[in-house]
């Protein structure tokens, strides 16, 4: 006889740090993860964007978390990863102090974000994952990069 099973509905998300704190972005959002690269400036775009890189074949634009969300700027490390998402049919790579985990998180465990999170403005946030010993924020990538910016990114070309 099949036991039944209550069924909780769960998301998998990718887990990654900025300064002391631990943020995940959903799994289905993103492509790749990689090691930091050559990034190639392009003049006249927000601060929090430091360019371009090719990567595989595709230009694609890339973000500094740290500064798109107003926190203290960092070196990058050996453990600097860029997260490679997929937003609104755009590749945008965002740079993160370091990718750790793949986690399944219970939906119950999802809670709607308070207005500030380590800094960072609710508007940016899908939720906060309380589970066991940690504290996980999970990222609105939508929210992240508005509409006015990704069409700017869109436009991106290496000269």
């Amino acid at each position: 006889m099949l036991e039944q099973k209550e069924i909780i509905g769960e998301v998998k998300v990718i887990v990654f740090r900025l300064q002391d704190e631990e943020y995940g972005v959903e799994v289905n959002q993103v492509l790749s993860i990689e090691k930091l690269d050559h990034i190639t400036r392009v003049p006249r775009t927000p601060a929090f964007v430091k360019g371009v890189i090719n990567l595989r074949g595709v230009v694609t634009p890339i973000i500094d978390l740290r500064s798109r969300f107003g926190l203290e700027e960092a070196s990058y490390t050996e453990t600097t990863r860029v997260i490679i998402v997929a937003v609104n049919e755009l590749e945008v790579g965002l740079i993160v102090d370091a990718a750790n985990d793949v986690i399944d998180i219970p939906v119950n465990a999802i809670e709607p974000a308070p207005e500030v999170v380590g800094g960072v403005e609710a508007v940016y946030l899908r939720g906060v994952a309380k589970l066991e010993k940690r504290l996980l924020i999970l990222l609105n990538l939508d929210k992240v990069l508005n509409t006015e910016e990704m069409k700017q990114l869109d436009t991106l070309e290496v000269n």
